[in-house]
């Protein structure tokens, strides 16, 4: 399928790494021009600056200044067409609530909606200026699955979600759709990695991180977690002119994980 993306300009947040990065290859695969914003540039940013398509700008989109940045590097090619909302973290909550403190709630607050939030009030003007875009931000089952685990990352994506939907209300008269992608577990380094939830999870159980990850998977109708480059595909369909008539939609990515009636 021609998604008719070929010389889009888009701007894509944590697309260093996991679903960012897959992001930003698939927009690249199909023609468009990125503006990839990440903590550092990454050895998978750096392959694909090749392409002459890729433009990385190192940004700390944890604070206020860092989604300015983004915004003024990418305005000098052009109005973006397409915002790509992936930056984000998760830190499993395992000793409960009354363990999780003012500066974490605030950390995950700044960084799974803030950073959004900030992002597109950077990017927005532009795209109304043009009377066109597409924004898609990743959010997560957790925005309606909430975990006592991650008490504070579910709280935080259900505020995205619901912020994305309100706004989607806002900017779709002026021609700008805006869309969620909702994953359940994707085998990125922030569920396998060194480091991240399965091991985490592991460490306080006694288990193994991949017994941990097995786990998690059977949970799953298909019995494994979502891959970075299927989370892509769906990124980019949304983004894309074929889903012309799609917004204010959240979009849940699991394999079966969350039952319906």
């Amino acid at each position: 399928m021609d998604l008719a993306i070929e010389g889009a300009l888009a701007v894509v947040t944590g697309a260093g790494r996991g679903i960012g990065l897959a992001v930003t290859t698939a927009l690249i695969d199909h023609g468009a021009r990125v503006v990839a914003g990440s903590r550092s540039t990454t050895e998978g940013l750096r392959a694909l600056v090749g392409t002459g398509r890729l433009h990385a700008v190192e940004v700390d989109l944890s604070t206020p200044e860092g989604a300015r940045e983004l915004a003024t590097a990418a305005e000098d090619f052009g109005p973006a067409d397409i915002l790509v909302n992936n930056v984000g973290a998760v830190t499993p909550r395992l000793d409960g609530f009354l363990s999780i403190t003012d500066e974490q709630w605030l950390s995950t607050l700044t960084l799974d909606l803030m950073a959004a939030v900030r992002t597109t009030r950077a990017v927005l003007p532009a795209m109304l200026a043009a009377h066109r875009g597409a924004i898609v931000t990743v959010s997560s089952v957790n925005a309606t699955l909430p975990d006592p685990g991650v008490m504070d990352y579910s709280a935080a994506k259900a505020a995205l979600t619901n912020f994305c939907k309100a706004l989607s209300k806002e900017v779709g008269p002026q021609g700008i759709r805006v869309n969620t992608v909702s994953p359940g577990p994707v085998a990125t380094d922030l569920w396998l990695g060194t480091g991240g939830v399965a091991a985490t999870v592991a460490a306080s159980t006694g288990g193994s991180a991949s017994s941990v990850a097995d786990s998690v998977a059977a949970q799953s109708v298909t019995g494994r977690f979502t891959r970075p480059d299927e989370i892509a595909d769906l990124v980019l369909f949304l983004a894309s002119p074929r889903a012309a008539n799609i917004t204010g939609t959240d979009v849940v990515i699991d394999g079966g994980l969350i039952t319906t009636t």
